[in-house]
């Protein structure tokens, strides 16, 4: 039973790899300008990412689950393709697990600057 699950999920993660792949590039691909990968090697990626006041990323994919670690008290709305938002509001100093995503934005509603770590484990 537990086999057969993680198969599943594997496939699934095959699956939804293979249509981030065909799609929307990865965030730190999609944007540099927000996203900037300050260490990487065979087993994980740090991901720095600085939301300027106001502004909007470009339309990205996170092709793997992340922690994100904000640095700054901040909030951000996400834009799912579908027009559908959530906002998440981070607090600093505290990390969230993120999942993977086929596509969105993320935009910087705070009165200030916006900053975060993603670690992803490859």
């Amino acid at each position: 039973m537990v086999i057969r699950s993680m198969f599943g999920l594997g496939i699934a993660a095959i699956w939804i790899g293979s249509a981030v792949a065909q799609g929307v590039p990865p965030s730190y691909q999609a944007d540099p300008t927000v996203y900037k990968v300050i260490f990487e090697d065979q087993n994980f990626r740090v991901i720095a990412a600085t939301w300027k006041k106001g502004s909007t990323d470009k339309p990205h994919s996170h092709p793997l689950p992340f922690v994100a670690y904000a640095l700054d008290d901040c909030t951000i709305r996400v834009h799912n393709p579908d027009g559908t938002t959530r906002e998440l509001k981070n607090q600093a100093g505290v990390a969230n697990t993120g999942p993977i995503t086929v596509s969105h934005t993320a935009e910087n509603v705070s009165a200030s600057d916006c900053r975060a770590l993603l670690i992803e484990r490859k």
